[in-house]
């Protein structure tokens, strides 16, 4: 991953906005070029990754479409994309867009939304706009990087492809 601190880890001590930006990238590089072994990484061992539609989330609805709860939980996700998943081969692309910063820092928690557009190609060629929607992530310090405490993936279409098998 390349979000590295120039400084070792101080609890309270929230991330700067550029080691935001360089995990929201690091992030969309990693998933990009299919290095998903290196995806829990990028968040706290006890983090959060949740997958939803705009709907569900505006009207406080729980349900989501992928629910991680702990570093432990996105390991068993990668090894069944390597082991127990049958799909046909695709890779994403993302396009995020500028990221902005929602609110103070409190507790050594930096909290930002970015937009996100997500194109889908299949091994055939053929490509689709897969995913549209926001990231609204808590970013923390731990072990002297930036990572995601909790990562909301908000999906602005209810129409949802069954087939989310990489990360979004």
């Amino acid at each position: 991953m390349h979000t590295v601190l120039d400084k070792p880890s101080t609890p309270g001590i929230a991330p700067t906005r550029d080691q935001v930006v360089d995990l929201v990238a690091a992030y969309a590089h990693c998933v990009d070029d299919m290095k998903l072994d290196m995806w829990p990484q990028f968040f706290t061992s006890d983090a959060m990754y949740h997958v939803t539609t705009r709907e569900n989330h505006e009207a406080g609805l729980p349900i989501g479409i992928v629910r991680c709860v702990g570093r432990g939980m996105m390991q068993d996700r990668v090894k069944a994309f390597y082991s127990a998943n049958i799909f046909e081969p695709h890779t994403y692309c993302h396009t995020i867009g500028r990221s902005e910063f929602l609110k103070p820092t409190s507790n050594g928690v930096m909290s930002v939304r970015s937009n996100f557009q997500i194109v889908r190609t299949m091994e055939s060629g053929r490509m689709d706009l897969f995913a549209v929607g926001r990231y609204i992530d808590d970013v923390v310090i731990e072990d002297g990087q930036a990572r995601f405490q909790k990562r909301l993936v908000i999906l602005d279409s209810r129409i949802v492809d069954i087939l989310i098998v990489i990360p979004l």
